[in-house]
């Protein structure tokens, strides 16, 4: 029974990922450019969608923005705030639904007691130098690197860049 259930777990993630896509209303999300004293960007891998993202989620009822940062970052990578944050920019995340906002904040003051051990949610993470991302790290992880710190033109919307 054990094995049957970790071998469905995975599609039902899929499977319940893919209803609130298309179930609920507006969604609110939050994503951190979290980077270390040597320009490193921290990424993680999740377990049930492809490549390499910022760390972040979803912003539960009656949580704030910065709440849920905390709490996003501390889940997925054991990363704790010790300042604030800098709002970087609000994207239209239209490739997860036309009503999908997500805020980017730039972490650079934190606390990381150790690396995290990947989990049902997360497969894999790390600090990578910006030069040498990890194959698959998505189009729209890419193109908030390059505007944070590069200082590349800023897009409305997450994946696409503007012309």
């Amino acid at each position: 029974m054990h094995k049957l259930r970790r071998a469905l777990e995975p599609a039902l993630r899929r499977v319940f990922h893919l209803y609130w896509r298309f179930a609920r209303g507006m969604t609110l999300g939050v994503r951190g450019v979290v980077l270390d004293d040597a320009g490193r960007v921290f990424l993680i891998k999740h377990t049930y969608v492809s490549g390499w993202h910022l760390p972040g989620g979803g912003v539960e009822v009656g949580e704030t923005f910065h709440e849920a940062l905390c709490r996003e970052v501390m889940e997925e990578g054991r990363i704790e705030l010790t300042g604030e944050p800098v709002l970087h920019g609000v994207f239209l995340n239209s490739h997860v639904s036309r009503r999908d906002h997500v805020a980017v904040y730039v972490v650079r003051q934190f606390r990381q007691d150790r690396a995290p051990l990947p989990n049902r949610e997360i497969a894999d993470s790390g600090f990578f130098a910006v030069d040498a991302l990890p194959p698959g790290t998505t189009l729209g992880t890419r193109l908030r690197i390059a505007e944070v710190l590069h200082g590349a033109r800023l897009s409305l919307t997450w994946r696409a860049a503007e012309p």
